[in-house]
């Protein structure tokens, strides 16, 4: 790595604070990218997998992959080292996470409760095995080759836009984030409010949601910026809790809007109704 990221002066054990920032933003970027394509490959439908609202990131990605390049230095004696490290260490991540999405923005982004040996459906054995081999080609194939394409990239940009470059992408993820957290507080609100959905504390939420239409002109703001369609189309998979612990999908409330751009059941079906 050239020394535009190698100074040493903020580090998190050992490596370069813009290396890290760096890694953060490839790895969602990527994620991103795997997440679309296994949705297309496994149900047929292309939709959206990002975790903002205005950007191609997957940033469960870019935390889990900085996590474990972080830690799984100490585990790189071999791969069997690597994988104890991954699973370890990976289903940490995923168990914080899960449990962070849950406290603060009140939402199940999975749940492995129908799944074998796991823990409060946040993490299950299964995927903690799934970890553990991802450990080892994350250090053994994947990294390496993100490394040099980093190095690449470094040896063709200028030196004095390296760092505004990361700069401002994390800048910009960390807005997008901001904002995509009070959007989708907000939608579960009004989803909450509108379907007398029976979530725990259902009174709080009419109650925030009255107040939040009682203005005309915040009401229109919010149903513009943040509508239902770019909701239920950025985050078609978002769920909450009901007080019988039912986990249901925001986006069955909104039958009349599609949660994909594309699905290959349609296109079939389209091809079988109308045959050339």
């Amino acid at each position: 790595m050239e020394k535009t990221l190698k100074k040493k002066k903020f580090t998190i054990l050992g490596i370069s604070i813009w290396e890290i920032l760096a890694y953060f933003i490839i790895y969602s970027i990527a994620g991103y990218i795997i997440e679309t394509l296994f949705a297309l490959v496994r149900y047929g439908v292309l939709e959206s997998r990002q975790s903002f609202l205005y950007g191609p990131f997957c940033s469960i990605y870019g935390v889990g992959a900085v996590i474990m390049i972080i830690f799984l230095q100490y585990f790189e004696k071999n791969r069997i080292t690597l994988f104890a490290g991954g699973f370890i260490i990976g289903s940490i991540t995923e168990y914080l996470v899960s449990l962070i999405g849950e406290l603060i923005l009140h939402v199940k982004w999975w749940d492995y409760s129908a799944m074998p040996l796991n823990i409060n459906g946040r993490i299950c054995f299964y995927y903690s095995i799934f970890w553990g081999i991802l450990a080892i080609f994350l250090m053994r194939v994947i990294h390496p080759k993100v490394r040099n394409l980093m190095a690449f990239i470094i040896k063709k940009m200028s030196n004095h836009l390296i760092k505004p470059t990361i700069a401002f992408i994390t800048i910009f993820m960390a807005i997008d984030c901001l904002v995509s957290a009070y959007a989708i507080q907000l939608f579960i609100i009004r989803t909450v409010a509108e379907n007398d959905i029976n979530v725990a504390n259902k009174e709080k939420f009419i109650e925030i949601n009255d107040k939040l239409y009682d203005n005309e002109f915040r009401g229109k703001l919010i149903d513009t910026v943040f509508s239902d369609k770019k909701m239920v189309t950025t985050y078609p998979n978002l769920t909450v809790q009901q007080v019988d612990g039912t986990i249901v999908f925001l986006k069955d409330y909104y039958p009349e809007i599609k949660s994909y751009l594309f699905r290959f059941s349609d296109y079939i079906y389209s091809n079988a109704k109308n045959p050339t």
